[in-house]
């Protein structure tokens, strides 16, 4: 099924029977499918009791259970409706059962909880831990992880420490599609603050090129938008506040609603300071209208968001951090002059330019970067599937997200980049024709002779309930370590063969 309420519905349901039969492998299936959907979904939130359960109904050292106990703590950061006594709860747990083995996780989860609530000595304690920790799976990406302390520190103001963690990332080729623009983002105020202002807006505008659409983007925009305060860009500030506020009705963690409406609500009150009547076309959001407003009057908009929710974070927490930390954003004014920025043209060619101004092989915003050799193997990226479709000479459209689309015959195929690091490959057809829901058991029937005698390893039934059946089918390929654009190629051609294939047998079902 694919995602939405109804299907969250329906694997709620499943674990509960699952449970009432003391089947605990199809619960935890469930719960674990529960855990990414929200993931998915970009409601964290909601993924705190999924892992609670699974918890209950797994080994307590399974590695993807680790990894959930992040999970659940890193939805208490993004949201006000989940209490301080179950994260440290499930923080218990991974002392309790992983001793040294979970020191590193536990160091970064118990600083990034510290740092929440105010408490910065304790913070700066447990980071100093972290640092020092040995890697670990459970802990996240390796290439993320320096993208989380250098915001610790540029939190606290350490701008140089904050640059020095930050380095290698800005450096080298990083392993991580969200890389380098993520650590682009957390490098803008410190460069600012250290007098870098061009290499700054370099690194802005080719961040924002991937941030402004990218449904994991929305975290970064309220740092985007506080570089364009602090760095003189209030037209472009502007400009971004009004372009990004729709996407606040769509599914995000509370804090990063939070820091966008007080960043947005700083932009508007700078802009106001000298064009106090300047009108912007606000687009509808949050039950309002669209409308013409003035700067003023958005900007008073959004500081009512960010105020009432720094007000839950600080309820919950019993400090006052989050409003302070709010009220000290909207207390900044602008470090120096600003200086131009680039076009963002210039980001558009293969040679995209890195933050000193010079050409740059890292990866791009579809996570793609100076073009590999046919065997050399690289992280996953957008253009290796469509080159491999290009190579074909097949038509197709890429989405916002990346995902990748294209009709052969009566078969609809879709491909995209899933997984935490966007390293898994994973193709979906949807064959043209459908049978009327009374054909149930014979869908069922020619699914199952499908996966036992053909190669796409997951044909299924979906039941829309509209009357009808869809046939559908996916293949999953785990590319962790590196894929080389031949692969790749090998990878899309037998996805849409089969495909095809697939299609062309429902089309010919009696």
């Amino acid at each position: 099924m694919p995602d939405g309420e109804v299907r969250v519905g329906e694997l709620e349901r499943i674990a509960a029977l699952a449970e009432a039969d003391g089947d605990r492998r199809t619960a935890l299936d469930a719960w674990s499918e529960l855990v990414e959907t929200h993931l998915r979904g970009g409601e964290r939130w909601r993924l705190f009791e999924p892992v609670r359960r699974c918890l209950r109904a797994a080994e307590p050292d399974d590695d993807t259970l680790r990894r959930y106990r992040r999970y659940a703590v890193e939805a208490l950061l993004g949201t006000p409706r989940i209490g301080l006594d179950q994260a440290r709860g499930v923080l218990h747990g991974l002392t309790e059962e992983g001793g040294e083995a979970n020191a590193a996780l536990v160091a970064q989860l118990r600083c990034r909880i510290a740092d929440h609530v105010g408490d910065e000595p304790a913070a700066r304690r447990w980071l100093a831990r972290w640092r020092a920790g040995a890697p670990d799976p459970a802990a996240g990406c390796p290439d993320c992880l320096p993208v989380r302390q250098a915001e610790l520190l540029a939190g606290w103001g350490d701008w140089a420490t904050a640059l020095d963690v930050l380095d290698p990332l800005l450096d080298a080729p990083a392993g991580c599609t969200a890389q380098p623009e993520a650590a682009l983002a957390a490098a803008l105020l410190p460069w600012l603050w250290a007098g870098h202002a061009q290499r700054a807006g370099r690194a802005h505008v080719r961040a924002y090129r991937r941030h402004r659409a990218e449904p994991d983007g929305f975290g970064y925009l309220a740092t985007h938008l506080r570089f364009c305060a602090l760095g003189g860009y209030l037209d472009r500030g502007v400009e971004i506040v009004v372009e990004q506020l729709p996407r606040l009705d769509r599914p995000h963690e509370d804090l990063s609603v939070m820091e966008f409406a007080a960043a947005g609500a700083l932009v508007c009150a700078l802009a106001g300071e000298t064009a106090a009547d300047r009108v912007v076309r606000r687009p509808a959001y949050g039950g309002r209208p669209a409308a013409e407003v003035t700067v003023g009057q958005l900007g008073a908009e959004l500081l009512a968001v960010a105020t009432t929710l720094a007000g839950s974070f600080d309820a919950r927490n019993g400090t006052g951090h989050q409003s302070g930390r709010m009220a000290a954003w909207l207390a900044e004014r602008p470090l120096a002059p600003a200086v131009p920025l680039p076009a963002d043209e210039e980001f558009e060619s293969a040679d995209e330019f890195g933050p000193d101004g010079e050409p740059d092989d890292r990866p791009g915003p579809d996570g793609g970067g100076t073009e590999l050799a046919g065997d050399e193997v690289g992280a996953l990226t957008v253009t290796m599937i469509t080159d491999a479709l290009d190579r074909r000479g097949d038509g197709y459209t890429v989405d916002a997200a990346g995902t990748v689309l294209g009709r052969w015959g009566d078969a609809v195929i879709q491909f995209r980049r899933a997984g935490e690091r966007h390293d898994i490959l994973h193709a979906r057809v949807v064959a043209g024709r459908r049978l009327a829901a009374s054909r149930r058991t014979e869908a069922y029937a020619f699914c199952n002779a499908w996966n036992r005698d053909r190669l796409l390893p997951k044909a299924y039934v979906h039941d829309p309930g509209d009357g009808e059946l869809v046939l559908a089918g996916e293949v999953t390929t785990d590319l962790a370590y590196g894929v080389a654009p031949d692969q790749v190629a090998v990878l899309v051609d037998a996805a849409v063969r089969t495909g095809v294939a697939y299609a062309a047998a429902v089309a010919a079902l009696p």
